[in-house]
């Protein structure tokens, strides 16, 4: 599953490259490790606003959710949700349909285990076109509104089976967060789609480009929180590369 990503380009960066603008000035700090286990802010861009960036909850909150929201959260983990329910799902069902998200991000970690231990491994898009040599790009989310008069949204990221290189890195559960092609962006923010449009994008959707994973430290699992420290992208050698 996908509970921890990263995000460390500034903010001219991502709105030159996704040609929107962060709609709640100053809000928005690179971060190098972000838990869903905190409940932090992701960056999402809407179905109904492609062109506004804004701060979402990770963890999505359905309406019936709101009036309980902490006896919510701990009886349901919705920091994923999977591609293969999220239409029959009482819980994300009406947002798969309506309120459709891209989140923005140029990492995450997978666990890899080895001798029964859990190994972070970052997974990422080379590219020469930033000097960290990460590329950005986006996951196929869903996000419900929480506060509409102050712009509060929670959101999670869909996740599907794994394809050959997930299935090395995420090798227990062998899942993989659904980061879209350039070219289904624009379709899965499309209003109107049908059930069965929905389902294509998903089977489809899930980029072309080439993905690397290197081990990180551990110290990231005893973080469980919020990092802007970039050494915890940090290769550390453990034999085994992707």
């Amino acid at each position: 599953m996908c509970y921890e990503t990263v995000l460390s380009k500034g903010k001219v960066k991502i709105e030159k490259r996704f040609n929107s603008k962060f709609m709640i000035d100053f809000e928005y700090e690179p971060y190098y490790h972000r838990s869903a286990f905190g409940y932090p802010n992701l960056y999402i861009i809407k179905m109904d606003e492609p062109n506004g960036i804004y701060p979402s909850t990770w963890g999505f909150v359905p309406e019936y959710a709101l009036e309980n929201l902490d006896q919510f959260r701990k009886k349901y983990n919705t920091y994923n949700a999977r591609s293969e329910t999220i239409l029959t799902s009482g819980t994300y069902k009406k947002s798969a349909r309506e309120k459709r998200c891209i989140i923005l991000a140029d990492g995450f970690f997978e666990p890899h285990h080895q001798n029964n231990i859990s190994i972070p491994y970052l997974c990422y898009q080379p590219t020469k076109q930033y000097e960290d040599c990460r590329d950005l790009f986006v996951f196929a989310g869903l996000y419900s509104t929480i506060e509409e008069k102050d712009k509060c949204y929670s959101c999670t990221i869909i996740t599907k089976e794994a394809n050959p290189f997930f299935a090395e890195v995420h090798n227990q559960k062998k899942r993989m967060p659904l980061v879209l092609n350039e070219e289904f962006v624009n379709e899965w923010l499309t209003d109107g789609l049908t059930d069965t449009q929905i389902q294509e994008i998903m089977l489809l959707g899930f980029t072309q480009k080439e993905f690397k994973a290197h081990p990180v430290s551990r110290d990231l699992y005893k973080r469980n929180l919020d990092t802007n420290n970039p050494d915890i992208l940090k290769e550390v050698d453990r034999g085994t590369l992707f």
